[in-house]
């Protein structure tokens, strides 16, 4: 009997620091390292998002190829939160707690992350999240590998405004009505309104989620180009890109006049439209898959073998862009992180993160800041071709460390720190 109380007692504070870890003892535990993937497969991101889970994919499957991390494959477990914001949080704690998985990849929009970072936060689970985003935040328990304003939104910005870009003074803030467009336009004006430019030459529309009808949109920008050389700010997302850039393209609003540069525009997004009359639009991103170097190569090689072994749609036309790279990167390096802790313990493996590098398909070698968990990252600004590529016409020298709290935003001196 008291052997089998002390047996009892030993199951019960394992299943207690078991919980404590934050599903990352079961997650280690067992014969496989579970994963989360965390992506719309339906509504009105799966456009954009359902990319990133196939790619998510394809780099487990290229991890365990390799012998796994610590010894074990990694075993995905695919959720569809069906661009439903709160529906993220849910599924975000059914992956943490119940399926306990090790780590996950996922959200695409602001609202999808801040929907689920209560449950990161409470549950010591671990998020990757690979998408531009407005900054003004930092979490222990997210590492951002995509873009924070000041490598993406305020450079693109930049060049609109040089002699190259086309010498732009009045701009329009265009974008989906929730917090990313709204935070990153606040960060934009004031930005512009540094460099000189007056409220009466900034133009600000936000439309919901799905919406179609740009009309009436496009003809205000039209008329509102009559005073003076201007361009867009697009922080459109999901799937009205679409009817947008067909309504460009009906109202013969060119790029030589009013030039839109795009922040949530890439390739996959272009597949779904004729490019021809867009070309010469623009788009600011980290890496574009047009870029010519061996490891970018290699990485589209992969994706499209992958793609049409796994009968994906549209699986010949298949394409690479700017999230499924910070995916992809963001995957390696947790492998990476994990091997350097000996552990998928949440604390340990953020412990291990700090200073992992990885050469990526942009053709850099990108490093994670230690004291901010973003990634270090190249930017690149591309026209659009006629094919739906884009053709890089300016780019970073070297890769250039985020300053996820815009320093053109009173009060955030000093918040460069978890």
């Amino acid at each position: 009997m008291q052997t089998r109380r002390h047996f009892i007692a030993s199951l019960t504070r394992i299943a207690a620091g078991a919980a404590l870890l934050g599903g990352s003892f079961a997650a280690y535990a067992g014969d496989t390292i579970k994963v989360g993937i965390l992506h719309s497969l339906s509504g009105t991101m799966a456009i954009s998002e359902t990319s990133l889970k196939d790619v998510a994919l394809m780099s487990i499957d290229e991890i365990n190829a390799k012998g796994g991390v610590l010894g074990k494959k990694l075993e995905p477990v695919v959720v569809d939160p069906a661009s439903n914001w709160p529906l993220f949080a849910e599924k975000a704690r059914q992956l943490v707690a119940k399926d306990k998985v090790a780590a996950v990849f996922g959200c695409w929009t602001s609202v999808s992350r801040k929907s689920v970072l209560p449950v990161f936060k409470e549950l010591n689970g671990l998020l990757f999240y690979p998408v531009q985003y407005e900054g003004e935040e930092l979490e222990k328990n997210v590492f951002y590998t995509g873009a924070a304003p000041n490598q993406q939104a305020i450079p693109a910005v930049e060049y609109l405004m040089s002699k190259e870009g086309g010498g732009a003074r009045r701009f329009v803030l265009l974008g989906t009505d929730y917090v990313y467009p709204r935070t990153t336009n606040k960060i934009l004006r004031a930005f512009l309104k540094s460099k000189g430019v007056k409220d009466s030459d900034i133009e600000e529309t936000y439309t919901p989620f799905g919406h179609s009808d740009y009309q009436t949109i496009v003809a205000n920008i039209k008329k509102f180009s009559a005073g003076g050389k201007t361009a867009v700010i697009s922080t459109i997302n999901g799937d009205s890109n679409v009817p947008f850039y067909k309504e460009l393209g009906n109202a013969g609003l060119k790029a030589t006049q009013v030039p839109v540069v795009a922040f949530s525009v890439g390739e996959e997004e272009l597949r779904g439209v004729d490019a021809k009359p867009l070309v010469g639009h623009l788009a600011a991103w980290n890496y574009f898959e047009s870029v010519k170097n061996p490891v970018n190569e290699t990485f589209i090689k992969k994706w499209k073998a992958y793609a049409v072994a796994k009968k994906l749609p549209n699986a010949a036309t298949a394409v690479t862009n700017d999230p499924m790279e910070a995916t992809y990167v963001g995957i390696h390096m947790w492998a990476q992180a994990v091997e350097k802790a000996k552990s998928t313990d949440t604390d340990k493996v953020i412990a291990a993160m700090g200073g992992q590098s990885f050469t990526a398909p942009s053709g850099f070698i990108l490093t994670m800041d230690p004291s901010n968990h973003h990634l270090h990252k190249p930017v690149m600004i591309g026209e659009i071709k006629a094919d739906g590529q884009f053709s890089v016409v300016w780019k970073s020298k070297e890769p250039i460390r985020a300053q996820p709290w815009s320093p053109f935003i009173p009060g955030n001196e000093g918040k460069q720190k978890l």
